[in-house]
């Protein structure tokens, strides 16, 4: 039965004869209706007339007219616009008349609009109102365009009728024609499309083109299956013009303590003649009891260069993982599985530790007797190449390993450190750690058994920082450092697989031990110096600068000539950043020997402003064979955008081998946005290659409708020419 709220309240006001009343508010219980008017009167036939900025509020529901008339025996309403019709936070009805239910739930309203989610619009000459759910118009236009009286929408669809699921937040279209600023381009006899306010249902989503010059011109229609309100399947055809054929799935499903995402594809194509190619990723994350928390990942492919041919994140070691941690105040725990598959062409995989395993258990602790912090870290380590050949290819001091060793590794590590200060301002601190070590090592002539280390070091560290605030309010800081350490010299007959790449930067200048992993520990007595000088000035812009070196009291061959740190003095390290308030940041790091040869530099820009942005970067690593870098390596790349204007951005990027004197990759890119239609062209070229990879050219053009679907936001909106 329809409610009888809003003729109960008009029937009250004629009742104790209210005549004219400005303005009218009545508040009743919560399902009755509340109307605002200048003036309110009945006629000699009995029907209420309210005049001037009416307003009626009703269950969500708010009206606005110039004029409404309430008939009492029909239980209707007739209106004068301007009307604007508010049905929740979503549906905004507009018309110029309407004859409507007085509950607003029915009726027709005149020369009307829908606007759905402040985004899509919907015009027709009538639109029907049909049990509060249902929203009709017939001969409709929908557009989320600017609608100007000079030129046609960029893009509309018309249908002779549309219909507004507001329940199942559908929109329905029969006989709908697709216009780009005015010109008939696709027909569809029946059309489904979500509102603005639906974030998921099943439906096909807008196509993607992708053109390479391996798999020619193809189409990507992407089809998303709803399985529940936890759970979804994307389901996407490929087909590409040199006879590729792919299935692209995507599985999503959330649960109360997590989520997993599955992602895989099937193709078949001219590149690898005969085979089905295909590649298969998972991953996810749960919370477990006890504040643990549970990740995983994986990949698989089925050849090296499947990835790069269709357009995936790369990558040419797959590493897949499943790990389980908990971190709180001062603790932190982990265990991990690790699998490694290598595709780079050259590796062996038999050869290469392809199962890892880890468990970590790390604690701080502060105060105690000694005072100061402490740390105890237990960890177990082992890791297994399915090659069963003990012998050594590069002979037992080289960097490559036996071809089958296993390894085992249970370590023991106690660190402490505290600080005084001392008078003038000086900082003192003293510090030191210790670590103990059980191997197991199979398969290896060179090392074989279960040797053991007890390794540590002691370190005292002065600090002296000078700070001064300068006119205007510059500020200024320098600090001096000089760092003593004592540390064992004696020689140790242990593989070392997982130190092998050693970083000599600011970050690790003061530190007992800079070898990245465990497998090596840093000997010997030597003095770190060091000296920081830090400017801040109220303008926006600071400059750090830091410079140090490392002087042993002997060579122990322990670090390469790339590392920078052999001999019994490193090389120098320089360091510097400079930040300005126009938004540009410069990141200068060297590592110079004592004939001013450059062994390791990196230079990072980075430039940001209202319209533009620009990062780039330079990199060279000297040769180094125990890395497995047997000529030098100088790299630049650059990446930028420019706004050309509100709704146009351009993009642009390229990596370039300066040694090799050839381009790595290339790439362009284009886009445009507005209020009703995101549309992003990109163009890039690869130019490596090896006998898996083939240079490549990739286009790509993707467009996305705004207003359907809670998809792409909408952007600046246009002018219309007056």
């Amino acid at each position: 039965m329809r409610p009888r709220s809003f003729r109960h309240l008009l029937t009250a006001l004629a009742t104790i004869g209210l005549l004219t009343f400005a303005p009218v508010k009545s508040t009743l219980a919560q399902d009755m209706a509340a109307l605002v008017a200048n003036s309110v009167r009945i006629d000699a036939s009995g029907q209420l007339i309210a005049e001037g900025g009416v307003e009626v509020f009703y269950q969500g529901r708010t009206l606005r007219a110039s004029r409404i008339v309430y008939d009492r025996a029909a239980d209707r309403l007739t209106i004068s616009g301007p009307i604007v019709l508010v049905d929740g936070d979503t549906v905004i009805l507009v018309a110029d008349q309407a004859d409507l239910a007085a509950d607003l739930t029915e009726g027709v309203l005149i020369s009307a609009r829908l606007v759905l989610n402040r985004e899509l619009q919907l015009a027709a000459n009538q639109i029907q109102r049909v049990g509060g759910r249902y929203t009709q118009l017939d001969n409709a236009v929908a557009s989320s365009c600017k609608i100007c009286a000079d030129a046609a929408p960029l893009w509309e669809i018309r249908a002779r009728r549309v219909i507004h699921d507001q329940e199942e937040r559908q929109i329905y279209f029969d006989h709908a024609q697709f216009r780009v600023s005015g010109l008939p381009i696709l027909y569809f006899p029946r059309l489904r499309m979500p509102d603005p306010t639906l974030a998921r249902t099943s439906g096909f989503m807008m196509p993607q083109l992708r053109t390479t010059s391996g798999l020619g011109t193809g189409v990507k229609l992407p089809y998303f299956l709803t399985l529940g309100p936890h759970r979804d399947l994307t389901i996407t055809p490929y087909l590409s013009t040199k006879s590729g054929r792919t299935v692209e799935l995507r599985y999503r499903q959330a649960f109360a303590t997590g989520e997993i995402e599955v992602n895989g594809a099937l193709s078949r194509d001219r590149l690898v003649p005969g085979d089905t190619r295909h590649f298969l990723t998972a991953k996810g994350a749960f919370d477990l009891p006890r504040g643990f928390g549970l990740t995983f990942d994986g990949i698989i492919v089925s050849d090296p260069a499947y990835l790069l041919d269709y357009g995936l994140p790369a990558a040419d070691r797959l590493t897949s993982r499943i790990e389980v941690s908990r971190t709180r105040r001062n603790e932190h725990l982990s265990g991990r599985l690790i699998g490694i598959r290598s595709i780079r062409a050259g590796e062996i995989n038999s050869t290469l530790p392809t199962i890892i395993t880890d468990f970590t258990y790390h604690r701080r602790f502060s105060g105690g007797p000694l005072g100061g912090e402490a740390g105890l870290q237990f960890q177990t380590h082992g890791h297994y190449r399915s090659s069963t050949d003990p012998t050594d290819p590069d002979g037992a001091a080289g960097p490559l390993p036996a071809l089958g060793r296993d390894v085992s590794r249970a370590s023991l590590r106690l660190d402490w450190r505290r600080n005084w200060e001392l008078p003038m301002g000086i900082m003192a601190s003293v510090l030191g750690e210790v670590t103990a070590d059980a191997y197991k090592i199979g398969q290896d002539d060179s090392f074989g058994g279960g040797p053991s280390r007890l390794h540590g070091g002691a370190a005292m560290e002065l600090r002296w920082p000078w700070a001064k605030s300068g006119a205007q309010g510059v500020g200024h800081l320098i600090e001096p450092v000089v760092q003593f350490v004592w540390a064992p010299k004696g020689t140790e007959n242990l593989p070392n697989e997982d130190s092998i790449l050693v970083e000599f930067d600011e970050g690790n200048l003061f530190s007992i031990n800079r070898y990245p992993g465990s497998d090596a520990t840093e000997r010997g007595g030597r003095i770190n110096v060091g000296l920081s000088y830090t400017r801040v000035d109220p303008a926006g812009w600071t400059l750090s600068t830091a410079v140090g070196r490392v002087f042993r009291t002997e060579d122990l061959g322990q670090f390469t000539v790339a590392s920078g740190l052999d001999g019994r003095r490193s090389d120098w390290l320089a360091a510097a950043q400079l930040s300005l308030p126009m938004g540009m940041g410069i990141t200068q790091r060297l590592l110079i020997d004592d004939d001013f040869k450059l062994t390791k530099s990196e230079t990072r820009l980075a430039l940001a402003g209202e319209r533009y942005g620009v990062s780039g970067s330079y990199v060279f690593l000297t040769a180094d064979p125990f890395e497995e870098r047997p000529d030098d390596i100088a790299e630049l790349a650059v990446d930028g955008s420019y706004k050309v204007n509100e709704v146009w951005t351009a993009r642009a990027g390229a990596r370039y081998d300066i040694e090799a004197k050839r381009a790595n990759r290339a790439g362009l890119g284009l886009q445009f946005r507005n209020e009703c239609v995101s549309l992003d062209l990109s163009l890039s070229r690869r130019f490596t290659s090896s006998t898996s990879v083939k240079p490549t050219t990739d286009f790509g053009l993707s467009v996305d409708l705004v207003g359907f679907g809670a998809g792409t936001g909408a952007g600046p909106s246009r002018s219309c020419r007056r």
